[in-house]
């Protein structure tokens, strides 16, 4: 995993989504215009928490997490997603 230059605020998490699915269990090849948005990725950067707060996931978690949660970046070439820890739903 590289360094990353970004360092989240507060109870922010950054993550690295997992790449979209391009084949179903069954073989079937997915279509670019048909492939969903992944729901699960990689923290790489945890913010210091607040008092109410305290930030529970570390780095390298692989979590799970709403469709539309997050903001979306890119940063050196890298597409991340930017959200509260209470988007995410689950660690894996």
């Amino acid at each position: 995993m590289t360094k990353i230059s970004i360092k989240p605020l507060a109870d922010r998490v950054l993550v690295e989504p997992a790449a979209a699915e391009t084949k179903t269990s069954s073989g079937i090849i997915i279509p670019d215009s048909a492939k969903e948005k992944p729901q699960k990725g990689t923290v790489v950067a945890i913010g210091s928490g607040t008092k109410e707060n305290p930030i529970t996931v570390t780095v390298g978690d692989s979590v799970l997490y709403g469709k539309y949660a997050g903001t979306e970046l890119q940063h050196e070439g890298n597409d991340y997603l930017i959200m509260k820890e209470s988007d995410i739903l689950a660690i894996v």
